[in-house]
Parts: structure tokens; C-alpha cells; sequence
């Protein structure tokens, strides 16, 4: 196996078990939780881009009023995605926070359609309806819209097309985003520090340790991420992703216990369905556009 799947494989790993990692800190609230990971991957991914030497080319790529006009978005967008994420696994939500991310990128292909006028393969639209049945029946048996899964869904699918219009590559991108929410982060865990109610110096040395490390977990696997995707056809990038809410849902159904019975099978397995179809249909689309051409004379 090459080094490029094994790093796509690790980093959808790591992700797949951030619950994990995130119930550990669930006694600091969400938003704190947030600012810390926040503050500590931007000072470690500033770390790593001034070691390796490559802070003026950052300097002279990012400090563009259009680049930052566009990180700006992507950094709220971000921000968010990550609060729901950590506050729906540490309320009880992991499986639906799995299913978010199921959903999300059918959900970037539709956007895709809308925003940027691309086209559908006929196929593709099979399981794009799908995945809304499977939304819909899950409404139904929640006996409410499931908001985090949708919220998570939706934050990330536009977080991905503002990144598609964004001319960084991902370890600039996300240093830029950070950076751009850094000081906000900062004023805010300064004052919780304060005013007695932080969880930073006030709720043990482990606690300490996890918060610092929010960095360490966020930074890690971006970075493996951005080696595979550099070595590793996209359809195969396309595949591992799956591997993290994958993950998520395991963890949440037999680790955390949470509900999971008949009716959720249902529509889980109708998105599960949709997702598999359109794997299908996508890798051997893009297999028969590599397709070597037959010479002339050729049958």
C-alpha cells in the first residue's frame, strides 16, 4: 500500500475518532473548547510554516484583501462547523453528528449545481433524491428536523465552496483562517480566564494537557491529508472520507450507547444506500475519463 493512501487512511482515522477525544473535555463548555483549538492550531501551524522556513511565501500568498475577504467567511463557517460538532457529541449527538457528514458530500455536490452551474450525470441525481428521503424519514421518526446533522452538513458543504473559490492550498488556508479568528478566540478565553469561569489552569493538569492538545489533533491530521491528497487519485480520496463518520457512528452506537434502533437503521441505510451508489457511479465515471485512447487501427 503507498504512503499516500496510508496517510488519507490515518487522517480520516484520526478524525473518525475525535468523539473520543472531545468527551474527554465534556465538562468545558463547547465554546471554549473551541477557542482553545482555535488559538493552539493557529500557534502551532504558525510554528510549522516559520521552522520550515516558509513564512514570507504564507505572508506574500495570504495578506490580500481578497484571499482574507475569502478566509473571513471560511473562518466563521468553519468556527461553527466546530462548535456544533464538539457540543453535539458532548450533548449525546455523536450519531447524529455522523450523519452530517454522511450527507455532506451529496449535499457539495447540490451546491455545486446551484452556485458554481455544474452538471449532474444522470446517475448522480438517484441518490441526491435518496439522501433527502433518507433526511425526511429521519425528520419524521426524530419527530424533529435533524438540526445537527443538517447544521453540520451545511456549514461544511459551504465551508467546501468558499474553499473551492480560495486560492490556498490547505495548510496556508487554515492558518489564515485561524489566524483571522485568533484574536477573537484569545479576548474570549482571556476574559472566562478571568472572571473565574475558564476551564484553562482551573480544571487540572488533564484538562490542560487535552485543551493544549485540541491543537496537536487538529493540525495532525490536515497535514496527512494535504501528503495523500498530493499522492492519491481524488476518486480514492473520495472513498477514504467515509471512513470518519463511519468511525463517529460506531463510536456513538457502541462506545456512548446511544439510541439506535429500527426506524434509525432505516433511514441511516437509506442515505447509507445513497452514498454507495454514488461512490459507485462516481469512480467509474472518473475511471472511463482515464481512459487511454485507442490508436488508429486499434479495436
Amino acid at each position: 500500500m503507498n504512503k499516500g493512501i496510508l496517510n488519507g487512511i490515518a487522517a480520516y482515522a484520526l478524525w473518525g475518532f475525535f468523539p473520543i477525544y472531545w468527551k474527554l473535555l465534556h465538562d468545558v463548555p463547547a465554546l471554549q473548547v473551541i477557542g482553545h483549538r482555535i488559538g493552539w492550531s493557529f500557534i502551532l501551524l504558525a510554528v510549522y510554516i516559520l521552522l520550515t522556513g516558509k513564512w514570507q511565501d504564507f505572508r506574500t500568498a495570504a495578506f490580500r484583501s481578497r484571499t482574507i475577504g475569502i478566509y473571513s467567511i471560511a473562518a466563521v463557517l468553519l468556527s461553527f462547523n466546530w462548535l456544533i460538532y464538539v457540543w453535539g457529541v458532548n450533548a449525546g449527538f455523536i450519531v447524529e453528528t455522523s450523519l452530517g457528514y454522511f450527507i455532506n458530500p451529496l449535499l457539495s455536490v447540490t451546491l455545486g449545481v446551484l452556485f458554481l452551474r455544474e452538471r449532474l450525470r444522470p446517475m448522480q441525481w438517484v441518490p441526491v433524491g435518496l439522501a433527502a428521503i433518507g433526511v425526511i424519514y429521519l425528520t419524521v421518526v426524530y419527530g424533529r428536523l435533524p438540526w445537527i446533522a443538517l447544521s453540520l452538513a451545511f456549514s461544511f458543504g459551504f465551508y467546501g465552496f468558499v474553499k473551492k473559490l480560495s486560492p490556498l492550498g490547505s495548510l496556508y488556508g487554515l492558518t489564515l483562517e485561524t489566524g483571522i479568528v485568533f484574536p477573537v478566540a484569545l479576548i474570549y478565553l482571556v476574559f472566562v480566564g478571568f472572571n473565574g469561569t475558564g476551564g484553562f489552569l482551573h480544571d487540572g493538569i488533564l484538562v490542560d494537557l487535552l485543551l493544549i492538545g485540541s491543537g496537536l489533533v487538529t493540525t495532525i491530521p490536515l497535514l496527512m491529508f494535504a501528503s495523500a491528497a498530493k499522492q492519491i487519485p481524488l476518486t480514492v480520496v473520495g472513498l477514504l472520507q467515509y471512513i470518519a463518520p463511519s468511525l463517529q457512528f460506531l463510536i456513538g452506537v457502541f462506545i456512548y450507547k446511544e439510541p439506535f434502533d429500527h426506524s434509525h437503521l432505516i433511514g441511516f441505510g437509506i442515505v447509507w444506500v445513497a452514498l454507495l451508489i454514488f461512490a459507485v457511479e462516481n469512480y467509474f465515471a472518473n475511471r472511463a475519463l482515464v481512459q487511454p485512447i485507442p490508436e488508429l487501427g486499434e479495436d
